[in-house]
């Protein structure tokens, strides 16, 4: 088992893997109604899978039902009997169209659908707030000094934001803690914009979501074209193009994977948890049995150096 790390230089220890749960707002509003909905059951052996697994590391955000996927997460961890002490929970604001002093009121919706959960990281979800980053950064500091919060995180931010970020809370004495992007073996952009040589500069840890590539890195789809049917148009569009330029890489983590028994899946998040040291964790999403369990199961094995760089060359012939 790949052991825990802290969370950049909080004092926070996080599961390499994670789990988001961004999809069981699924059934609820306006945008989310469109999406499927998750049985209770489910999100229930969901985090039974997760948790026994050695996960510890649970995401969300307002934007997600407003509340909703927030209320599941709790509920599913109070049913297994899960204490808020052995899980470090991340939850997000939603800073557009608002200003940074919504978060007063937001926090107290976040402690509310999370409760008797704390809040140990929280995010600002995007760069779009009408107040300016060193504004939102000085809110979020009131929240750390008044309990609501343990520590501070952003996302989607580029490296000149999260740098500024960062400056405004290192003279508090507080460190930025995260920065959550979309990061996978098909979308490797921020080894390349400065976004992750500034997180190892400055001791951010990389919270990587969509770790999976929507699934295209499970390789199902390259075993069976039919399933991609099934996905949203956005998915499609192109969806031959991208599993004929993924199919070495696919091909490669399948061969690497037998000497550990693992799927693509596990290896592809090995891959990102182990590539960069200690700087990565990945939140890949669970909404069927076994996801999680699957999931976890990336964090029982090590891959070599060699096995390493052979996965990260494969996927430099992907341009996502």
């Amino acid at each position: 088992m790949i052991d825990k790390r802290t969370l950049g230089k909080a004092d926070i220890e996080v599961s390499p893997i994670g789990i988001g749960v961004m999809m069981w707002a699924g059934g609820k509003g306006i945008i989310w109604g469109r999406m499927p909905a998750i049985p209770d059951e489910t999100k229930n052996t969901l985090i039974k899978e997760a948790y026994e697994g050695g996960v510890n590391f649970f995401d969300t955000a307002e934007m997600y039902g407003s509340g909703h996927s927030e209320s599941s997460l709790a509920a599913a961890l109070t049913v297994n009997s899960i204490e808020d002490k052995d899980v470090v929970i991340g939850t997000k604001w939603r800073p557009f169209p608002r200003r940074a002093r919504n978060m007063r009121k937001s926090i107290k919706d976040r402690i509310k659908h999370l409760h008797p959960y704390s809040i140990d990281l929280f995010m600002i979800h995007l760069p779009y707030s009408f107040s300016s980053i060193k504004t939102q950064m000085n809110e979020m500091i009131s929240l750390v000094q008044s309990n609501k919060i343990q520590s501070i995180g952003v996302s989607n931010f580029s490296e000149d934001q999260m740098r500024e970020a960062h400056e405004v809370l290192e003279k508090h004495g507080i460190p930025l803690a995260a920065n959550q992007v979309h990061y996978s073996l098909l979308r490797r952009n921020i080894e390349r914009n400065g976004i992750l040589n500034a997180a190892k500069e400055l001791g951010i840890t990389i919270i990587a979501y969509t770790p999976l590539g929507q699934g295209l890195l499970t390789g199902k789809y390259h075993a069976n074209p039919t399933l991609l049917e099934k996905k949203f148009f956005f998915f499609r569009r192109g969806a031959k193009k991208r599993l004929e330029k993924s199919t070495q890489l696919i091909e490669t983590m399948i061969e690497i994977g037998k000497s550990y028994n693992a799927t693509p899946s596990q290896v592809a998040l090995n891959w990102l948890i182990t590539y960069n040291g200690e700087t990565v964790v990945a939140i890949p999403g669970a909404t069927k049995l076994g996801h999680a369990q699957e999931s976890s199961g990336a964090m029982t094995f090590q891959l070599n150096q060699s096995e390493m760089n052979e996965i990260a060359q494969a996927s430099e012939n992907f341009s996502g």
